[in-house]
């Protein structure tokens, strides 16, 4: 059996962005893998391992913007 690594939820800022890795079903709502904000996904997908930071962006990649034409 796997040892599955937990992020609490206070490890991320509530407007960082996180990646959901597998659906989350709770009993309003499903959430399906995929980015999320980390202040719009709730706690039992935190409890349960289910989140993950992204790797930080480097190089150009950062510069987000329209491309001069």
């Amino acid at each position: 059996m796997a040892i599955q690594r937990r992020l609490s939820r206070e490890l991320f800022l509530s407007t960082e962005i996180v990646e959901l890795r597998q659906m989350c079903f709770t009993p309003g709502r499903l959430f399906e893998p995929g980015k999320y904000l980390a202040g719009d996904l709730p706690n039992e997908a935190f409890d349960m391992g289910l989140v993950d930071k992204l790797p930080p962006v480097r190089g150009k990649s950062e510069e987000l913007g329209d491309p001069e034409t």
